[in-house]
């Protein structure tokens, strides 16, 4: 008889895109909750969130470690009108290809369809575990058919994940 091989999950999320989506949502994501949530619900053993790099935000950085988070960090560019751009897609894409032979189950946590190649290939090689969109609403719909059944949405996480500021 063949033993079964535990599951080992692994999480790489799109900061940016989770970040902007729930605050469309009207809400701020409390990311140490967010990581709990993630160990509880999926048994998420290391969870990877890419990030740009600005030196300033060095607390939020400690903040996202302290609560579990491995950080993969883009080098940022500030464009002429002040908006800092970071994008994290290839870095994602390439370090959960990296990663590929240590999990046996991955989660994608985005709502951005250039992922649906990568999505695609999970899926594929059933490596998917879950997609985890922030927003159903500003979730690209070429995610929706790459994950099929295995899309989830944070919209109702609200309750649960949301950051509530100490008084």
């Amino acid at each position: 008889m063949k033993k079964s091989k535990k599951q080992v999950v692994y999480a790489f999320i799109d900061s940016q895109n989770v970040n902007l989506a729930i605050k469309s949502l009207g809400w701020t994501l409390d990311w140490r909750k967010f990581r709990v949530y993630l160990a509880e619900h999926y048994k998420v053993e290391q969870a990877y969130i890419f990030i740009g790099f600005i030196l300033k935000n060095q607390d939020l950085y400690s903040s996202l470690q302290k609560a579990g988070f491995i950080l993969v960090f883009k080098p940022i560019m500030t464009l002429k009108d002040g908006t800092v751009k970071g994008n994290v897609d290839a870095e994602l894409v390439l370090h959960s290809m990296i990663e590929y032979p240590n999990y046996t189950k991955a989660i994608i946590i985005t709502g951005d369809g250039d992922f649906r190649c990568l999505v695609d290939h999970l899926y594929e090689k059933d490596k998917l575990l879950r997609l985890l969109a922030p927003n159903k609403q500003k979730s690209s719909k070429l995610l929706k058919f790459a994950a099929q059944e295995k899309i989830a949405y944070m919209n109702d996480l609200k309750n649960k994940l949301r950051y509530d500021r100490k008084k």
